[in-house]
């Protein structure tokens, strides 16, 4: 009987102790750097492969307000590109566009906890989060032709700034997107977590990889000795594949639907916390 009682008073003071713990405990917030892939998401990929994936890294802050929800401010870097060679579309393959483009991206987002996170107290070390938010981006699509980079946005491939197309206005070289991200969190130490997050991006844009409407081909002229421009080139590169089928109105892309990306990372953050005095 005395032993029992011995237990249960144990129990009692071991279990207060992590009350007050739990209580003295503010997590202020957290800032941590991943490293990771990027894929990309469109004209040239329809079938949503993840064939390609990209480098991609980044660093955050986030401010913890309570146990479960967190503002985030983010900035990402990530690579982007693909081919219509991967396409198991044969008229995709004949197309045969392709793009590379860097991403540099900065949003806000509102974070949830799962459960409750008090790094270093037992029980409370780990928690699955969702978040949401909005962000901003530049990108620049180029391709290679004969091994050399040109960017495609000044050149107008689809008519942008052409006086043959004058409601084809050239895009920006930014965008917004709208992050939803679905990540784990695991608690190494009282400093130290390590997280895995994977995040969808929708954008504004459908410009992404350069293709969005129709082919264009009297936006160009061909070059004084007769030889087609690089614009041409560039703009209708099935002449690589067969006989060329970028003819005027026929359908280069599907401007109906907007290009996105995923950005998916690992890495490892710091906390910043304080303490408070428990309730008597």
């Amino acid at each position: 009987m005395k032993r029992l009682l011995a237990i249960l008073l144990v129990t009692i003071i071991t279990t207060n102790s992590k009350a007050q713990m739990v209580e003295s405990y503010v997590q202020e917030g957290e800032f941590g750097i991943g490293i990771g892939v990027a894929h990309y998401f469109g004209d040239l990929n329809t079938r949503a492969g993840l064939n390609k994936p990209k480098f991609s890294a980044g660093a955050f802050f986030r401010k913890q307000f309570g146990n479960y929800i967190g503002l985030k401010i983010a900035a990402n870097y990530a690579q982007l590109g693909y081919s219509d060679i991967y396409s198991q579309n044969e008229t995709q393959k004949r197309r045969n566009l392709s793009f590379n483009s860097n991403i540099w991206e900065l949003s806000v987002s509102g974070d949830f906890n799962f459960f409750k996170f008090y790094p270093g107290i037992s029980g409370f070390t780990y928690t699955p989060y969702v978040s949401l938010g909005v962000g901003v981006f530049s990108y620049d699509p180029y391709a290679y032709l004969a091994n050399q980079k040109y960017f495609l946005r000044p050149i107008g491939t689809e008519g942008q700034g052409s006086s043959a197309y004058p409601d084809r206005k050239p895009y920006s070289s930014m965008a917004v997107c709208f992050p939803i991200a679905l990540g784990f969190k695991y608690n190494l130490n009282e400093k130290t977590n390590m997280f895995i997050e994977a995040g969808y991006r929708f954008t504004n844009t459908d410009y992404l990889d350069d293709v969005s409407n129709t082919y264009a081909p009297d936006a160009f002229s061909p070059l004084p000795n007769g030889q087609l421009s690089v614009g041409q080139l560039l703009s209708d590169r099935s002449y690589e594949t067969g006989t060329p089928i970028g003819i005027k109105g026929r359908q280069r892309g599907n401007s109906t639907q907007k290009d996105g990306y995923v950005i998916a990372q690992v890495g490892i953050s710091f906390n910043l916390s304080s303490y408070k005095c428990p309730t008597p």
